[in-house]
């Protein structure tokens, strides 16, 4: 198994092991709700979107898909693609790796990527997002959420999930976004605290833009 292979692994067992625990912890978030309301604001009518990391589904697909836009969502674990299919059936859900699938060029009208990058290295989130650039219209939609901190492989404990995260601050995130096809419009910094007893309070960037 290569190196990023076995960070794919971790970080579906690290989700396999949270499931709905995660929906209900990040439940709260306003400044997700703000960024939602941000796509909806601008979409087309049966827009096409890409969900990386769709999770349990709540809130991003199921809400996309309530406004009828057509959202396929992309997870590394298998028990939140499980939940995510059950929960918003109305949504398309596949339990594969955002860096291996293919993404056809100016496929999607919009892509979401809500802290789906924290587990891969610098260089995999810079080609990723220079992938889903691509991967979408001219002038087609983003919306990402990190936790912007400039840390490289570090070592700590989420929800009580031994985890490994990468970032990078958040002027330098979106210097990376920027560099890899986007204009962005805006930028909300906050901080958050899931619902979770092993929960810290955590900062948290949006960041919301167009492929130039």
């Amino acid at each position: 198994m290569t190196e990023e292979q076995q960070r794919g692994t971790s970080a579906a067992a690290v989700f396999d092991a949270l499931g709905a625990a995660y929906e209900e912890a990040f439940a709260g978030s306003e400044a997700h709700r703000r960024s939602l309301e941000w796509l909806l604001g601008r979409l087309a009518p049966g827009s096409a979107v890409l969900d990386v990391g769709s999770g349990t589904g709540r809130p991003t697909a199921q809400t996309l898909a309530r406004a009828g836009h057509q959202v396929r969502g992309v997870d590394v674990s298998p028990v939140m693609t499980e939940l995510a299919a059950r929960q918003v059936p109305a949504a398309s859900f596949r339990c594969a790796d955002i860096r291996d699938i293919p993404l056809p060029e100016g496929s999607f009208d919009a892509v979401c990527v809500y802290f789906s990058l924290l587990q891969m290295t610098r260089a995999e989130q810079t080609a990723v997002l220079r992938r889903l650039a691509r991967a979408l219209r001219p002038g087609g939609l983003l919306a990402l959420a990190t936790v912007p901190l400039d840390v490289e492989g570090a070592e700590g404990v989420f929800m009580g999930q031994p985890v490994r995260v990468t970032s990078f601050g958040a002027d330098a995130l979106t210097a990376v976004v920027e560099d890899a096809g986007f204009e962005v419009a805006d930028r909300e910094e906050t901080l958050f605290t899931p619902a979770h007893p092993d929960a810290v309070p955590e900062p948290h960037l949006f960041l919301h833009g167009r492929r130039r």
